[in-house]
């Protein structure tokens, strides 16, 4: 199941999105639920044209939790080891934004880059001290992420607070898929000025995480509780490189559609 968050004429609701899942939007529509999607799924008989509605970040979480260096080869392409823990951090609630917003780059990096990730979406009851098999059923479904990073503030701060933290820095969307094997999925980051200039920049696969979804979920709530909405990414694989104004950047793993965010300078 396909669930999306989205504007319309009469405000904001969640819904399926319903056709083909290789189809454009034309070929899609979302069919309103009655409230939020946790819980039993009651539609409302009001159904839209995807190509009608404004898709929204498909959730609001609490907290962002990341983890770095998931990858073997992007721990490489910094000349940074792999942890022997899921090495975590945070990003604020204020950073998400969901498909078509801006990326908005601030004063005070000259070096801002993209980390195209698998996002883990917690449903309820959540997460707390879980065991793998109860971080698996603590998992509600799965979303594209960007983890924007402002690489030099990073480099420079000697913590990652700030560089991961600016608004707009954490992309999410199009939708939340659910029932998705995540074990082996392709992860692409293309970025161009361009649909027929986009160059891809990041190519890798979900099998070549250093630490797997249910156990990453695990070890985090052996940390800290993860409420239903919360989301955890992933790592990203090598390949990130800078973005500048003008730039579109387009996130696609293989089964949950397609997260493009246009680039902007901060006015």
């Amino acid at each position: 199941m396909r669930i999306a968050r989205f504007a319309h004429a009469s405000g904001m609701s969640f819904g399926v999105v319903e056709g083909e899942p290789g189809a454009g939007p034309e070929g899609l529509t979302v069919a309103e639920i009655e409230g939020h999607p946790f819980g039993r799924i009651t539609f409302t008989n009001q159904r839209w044209a995807l190509a009608d509605v404004r898709l929204l970040s498909p959730i609001l979480p609490s907290k962002v939790v990341c983890v770095g260096r998931n990858y073997a080869d992007h721990a490489a392409e910094h000349g940074a080891e792999v942890p022997a823990e899921p090495l975590l951090f945070l990003k604020p609630s204020t950073s998400v934004i969901g498909p078509n917003d801006a990326i908005r780059l601030p004063a005070q990096s000259k070096q801002v880059e993209h980390e195209a990730e698998l996002g883990v979406v917690i449903g309820p009851p959540g997460a707390r001290r879980a065991d793998r098999a109860a971080a698996e059923k603590a998992i509600f479904g799965y979303v594209g992420a960007n983890d924007v990073t402002a690489r030099d503030l990073q480099r420079s701060d000697g913590q990652w607070t700030r560089a991961k933290g600016f608004d707009s820095f954490c992309p999410l969307g199009p939708w939340i898929v659910t029932g998705l094997d995540v074990s082996d999925l392709e992860v692409r980051c293309e970025v161009g000025r361009k649909p027929e200039e986009m160059e891809v920049r990041q190519l890798g696969r979900t099998k070549d995480m250093v630490f797997d979804v249910p156990a990453l979920v695990s070890y985090i709530s052996h940390v800290m509780t993860l409420l239903p909405g919360d989301v955890v990414l992933t790592g990203t694989p090598a390949g990130v490189s800078p973005v500048t104004a003008g730039d579109t950047v387009v996130v696609r793993i293989e089964g949950l559609g397609e997260l493009a965010n246009p680039v902007v300078a901060l006015d």
